[in-house]
């Protein structure tokens, strides 16, 4: 989404200075005093350098490296410049993307899925030599993240998701849960092409949007941020919306957070809740309030506070609402292994089950951290030693 508009009276010198490519200018310097250097990375594959990926990384390599994706609107430095800082004073390593279509990054390739945008800052990753990461998304670049962890999990150690609808269902339009009543209307919201359309979007993603926005700045960002690719951006909406349903979406194994505006217009609440719902315990949902749509712009500081406490927690609890964390101790004495261990977050534990829904959900979790065996039978090989296998039920299961 673009930044609310400097809400400045006059017109004359909206004739002759260009105020949306000035801030622009601003936020790149902001970029570089950050300590973080402009790169283009063409990609050699599927097709040569067809690909061309402009992102923002250390001078150094990184060591605690974050990847920022941003949403619709501008590049990636109007979104991100006021997290550079706090990060990297945290000890984080920010590397910043424009993603396919926006800022400096194109394709000749007429794919236009979530998933080849994944694929195509993973590629670029792979070029820079930063095999792990953390990854944090706002809006569509939450879609994008997403995508990217269920694509690539043995990279993507955490997943930060800012205001990302990923629950969304076509057919969520149509029953009025959006603003928007199809594709087309998302598509002409979130594209705009003329100042009324701005004005649209800034009163529906901010809660506190501007009082004055006067046209010839809307006309100048238009022609300066949102001129470009505007029909490829355009399919990128339909190629995300057309057909989705939330039977098809993954589960994440990483830890997740989840972020939202609790006046959110654009992505209500309920797209929230139900995305907590669907990762079942492995996510956490934090709830801004005062903030919509555009909360990463509204309330960085609350923001990025939480996004720092998060990718800082020991591993065993950063999927977790709670201090605690149960150990699932597994016994089976008839395997040379003898135990292992899984780590279970207290939301798991409080929920009320059946016995079988009891062992049906644990053995959705071991089979998320334990491989199956080649038959892919209810066998799971033992993760320590990685040959021998124990079968529910179990001789042995305490809570510990």
């Amino acid at each position: 989404m673009p930044p609310p508009p400097a809400a400045v009276a006059g017109s004359s010198r909206g004739r002759c200075f260009s105020f949306a490519a000035a801030r622009d200018r601003c936020f790149s310097h902001r970029f570089l005093r950050a300590g973080l250097r402009p790169l283009a990375i063409p990609l050699p594959a599927p097709a040569p350098y067809a690909t061309s990926v402009h992102m923002w990384v250390p001078s150094k390599p990184p060591r605690n490296p974050l990847l920022l994706l941003h949403g619709f609107g501008a590049s990636a430095t109007w979104q991100w410049a006021p997290y550079l800082r706090p990060l990297i004073a945290a000890g984080f390593d920010p590397i910043v993307p424009d993603l396919v279509f926006f800022g400096g990054s194109c394709t000749r390739l007429p794919d236009r899925s979530d998933a080849f945008q994944a694929a195509t800052i993973k590629a670029a990753m792979d070029v820079l030599g930063v095999t792990r990461f953390g990854l944090v998304g706002v809006s569509y670049g939450g879609f994008v993240g997403y995508r990217m962890a269920a694509m690539f999990p043995e990279a993507v150690e955490r997943v930060a998701m800012i205001c990302a609808g990923v629950c969304l269902e076509e057919k969520d339009l149509a029953e009025g849960l959006f603003p928007v009543a199809g594709v087309g209307e998302a598509a002409a919201l979130l594209v705009p092409r003329r100042p009324e359309e701005v004005r649209r979007l800034v009163r529906l993603t901010f809660v506190r949007p501007p009082l004055i926005m006067p046209s010839c700045f809307l006309w100048d960002y238009i022609k300066v941020m949102g001129s470009d690719h505007i029909q490829e951006k355009t399919e990128l909406l339909y190629a995300l919306i057309s057909g989705r349903q939330l039977s098809t979406l993954p589960k994440l194994t990483q830890p997740t957070l989840i972020i939202w505006g609790e006046q959110d217009r654009v992505f209500p609440m309920e797209l929230a809740r139900r995305l907590n719902r669907h990762l079942e315990g492995n996510s956490r949902l934090v709830v801004i309030k005062n903030a919509g749509h555009a909360v990463n712009l509204e309330k960085p500081k609350d923001v990025c506070k939480n996004i720092i406490e998060f990718f800082k927690e020991p591993v065993a609890e950063a999927a977790n609402g709670d201090d605690m964390v149960w150990k699932l101790c597994i016994s089976n004495y008839e395997t040379p292994c003898q135990s292992a261990e899984l780590f279970l977050p207290t939301s798991f534990l409080n929920e009320r089950f059946s016995l079988p829904q009891f062992l049906k959900k644990l053995y959705i979790i071991f089979e998320t951290h334990f491989h199956t065996n080649e038959h892919r039978s209810r066998n799971l090989l033992c993760s320590y030693c990685g040959h021998c296998s124990f079968s529910i039920p179990f001789r042995s299961v305490t809570l510990c």
